[in-house]
């Protein structure tokens, strides 16, 4: 890696004035990611799909309209929903398909995927592979000079910074991604350092002609996935940034603008990154609390909540209930808060879970 991966070291190297705050996050994130763990595991199942599914709609539309698209998640919902790919209308249509498809091979292989060269042009491939004019370029790193432009609501835009030359682009790609995949196995670096920096360098270079915002979201959700923030797939990290565009181009730009000079310093991107996915969980666990409670076994031990006892009560009268006699017996509870707080019954042994699908029946213990 030579001087470029020493170059990447340094500029994760913490500004000490900015290194408490820095850490405070990563610790939230870090306290935050362990015990999500107690919500993957069997009775919250439906709960976590359906987050998922709304998750997936949010991304896909958040990502795509920070690039100029025009759909709206309802759209994208119906697009999805009735997918025809030989009746795509509109360019718009074709980058929500591409990074429908893109996303969700992620989610489906994170665990085997590599981060290499060849990976990203696959998916690189993937994001394009239905739009048209980008036949050309699909899959291949830029032959053309290629600038960053940002895209506001009024119809201006504005450069936001010059990017790695063509000739450069493959030198400069194999040494950012041989510097994250070393230091993402190396336990000294925090990972979520290293993914930071890693999408900051990629958005520098810039590799290929078009795409590169969208793919580069992409690649935040597999590199945090892959390094055990499995939360991500739940809550859309796209709409945050979608939420907090200006701040995101303001300090991408700001960074950039000293790039390989001694001034490169990376210290306001990572707290706004960071920044980025405490919003995520604060998110998350507004959707948790909503649907029932939080995710805090202690709590069930403790006692139950009033919907708990409701719950249950009814569970105790009738013997073998299914979740629609539930949304019939508590018509101002969403599906969701019933999930959820069967989930709690269960998890504190109040309830036992039979059948599968839409068989599903609980009884009391």
């Amino acid at each position: 890696m030579g001087n470029y991966g020493e170059r990447l070291d340094n500029i994760i190297s913490l500004d000490l004035q900015l290194q408490g705050l820095i850490n405070s996050k990563l610790k939230n994130i870090d306290e935050f990611n362990a015990s999500w763990s107690d919500l993957e595991m069997e009775g919250a199942e439906e709960f976590l799909r359906e987050l998922k599914e709304l998750s997936t709609i949010q991304s896909i539309g958040s990502s795509t309209r920070i690039e100029g698209s025009k759909l709206q998640d309802s759209e994208i919902r119906d697009l999805i929903k009735d997918l025809d790919i030989n009746k795509l209308q509109s360019r718009d249509e074709e980058e929500v398909t591409g990074y429908y498809e893109a996303l969700d091979l992620i989610y489906e292989s994170y665990e085997t995927l590599f981060l290499s060269e060849s990976y990203i042009k696959q998916l690189h491939g993937v994001l394009l592979k239905h739009s048209s004019k980008d036949t050309r370029h699909c899959g291949q790193y830029k032959a053309l000079s290629n600038k960053v432009v940002a895209k506001y609501p009024d119809g201006k835009s504005r450069i936001v910074f010059n990017t790695t030359e063509p000739y450069l682009t493959a030198k400069e790609m194999a040494e950012l991604i041989d510097w994250a995949n070393e230091r993402l196995s190396y336990t000294g670096v925090h990972p979520l350092l290293v993914i930071a920096a890693f999408v900051y360098e990629f958005l520098s270079i810039h590799p290929f002609q078009d795409g590169n915002g969208r793919l580069s979201r992409l690649l935040t959700n597999l590199l945090m996935m892959k390094s055990g923030y499995k939360f991500v797939q739940y809550i859309s990290f796209e709409h945050v940034i979608e939420q907090r565009k200006k701040e995101y181009y303001q300090n991408l730009m700001e960074a950039q603008a000293n790039r390989f000079t001694e001034e490169e310093n990376l210290g306001l991107w990572f707290i706004y990154f960071f920044d980025c996915i405490e919003n995520l969980i604060s998110k998350l666990q507004a959707k948790v609390v909503d649907a029932g409670g939080v995710c805090d076994k202690s709590q069930l031990e403790e006692g139950l909540s009033q919907r708990q006892s409701l719950i249950l009560d009814f569970v105790n009268k009738n013997g073998q209930v299914k979740i629609a006699d539930l949304e019939q017996e508590f018509p101002d509870l969403n599906r969701e808060a019933i999930k959820y707080t069967i989930y709690q019954l269960l998890e504190a042994g109040k309830l036992s879970r039979h059948g599968q699908g839409r068989g599903t029946w609980y009884q009391a213990r």
